[in-house]
């Protein structure tokens, strides 16, 4: 019976063990999306643009220019047209540009938007200031409806030289949809 008592002690600690990896892996799963955001924050590589409105500026660099590309993706599930104007602009650091991009509400039902942007390189992201931007504010459309949404930005003069392109995709969920709890 020792042998046994023996093996069941062991198995036992082996339990306890385990159970505790799988706490301290579940905890730290938990901690990494508030800490990659923090250090995507600190370093700037995030490809987040800011969620305020920036200050137009008079210095442009006439020297050289930026191609800033358009891309729009709409969230599975939300029947919305959703696109920019144009797919390409060609813009001197500093100098104030305008776009637009066209939304479309194709369901049989009043909706809300909420488009959330990404800047591509990452670094290239804080380098590009919008001014006005739809993203700020829900963009609610009624069944059917269309709106055109204006973007008004301008690329920071002191943008890195060997950032010659960057791409600024805006991605479309449906703002109204609450995530559902846990006791759903």
């Amino acid at each position: 019976m020792n042998s046994e008592q023996n093996n069941e002690k062991a198995n036992n600690k082996s339990a306890v063990k385990l159970a505790v990896m799988a706490l301290l892996m579940f905890g730290f799963a938990f901690a990494l999306v508030p800490l990659y955001d923090v250090f995507c924050d600190i370093t700037g590589i995030n490809g987040k643009t800011s969620n305020e409105a920036a200050q137009e500026i008079n210095q442009v660099d006439f020297s050289r220019t930026v191609t800033v590309e358009f891309i729009a993706y709409t969230r599975p599930g939300m029947n919305w047209s959703f696109k920019p104007e144009i797919k390409r602009i060609t813009v001197h650091p500093g100098e104030t540009k305008t776009i637009s991009y066209m939304a479309e509400n194709r369901s049989l039902w009043d909706a809300v938007g909420q488009a959330v942007p990404s800047v591509s390189p990452g670094l290239a992201a804080q380098y590009l200031n919008k001014i006005e931007c739809f993203c700020f504010n829900r963009q609610p459309l009624a069944a059917g409806a269309r709106a055109e949404l204006p973007l008004v930005f301008y690329v920071d003069p002191n943008i890195p030289d060997d950032i010659n392109t960057m791409t600024l995709a805006y991605t479309l969920f449906d703002a109204k949809k609450e995530p559902k709890s846990a006791t759903q």
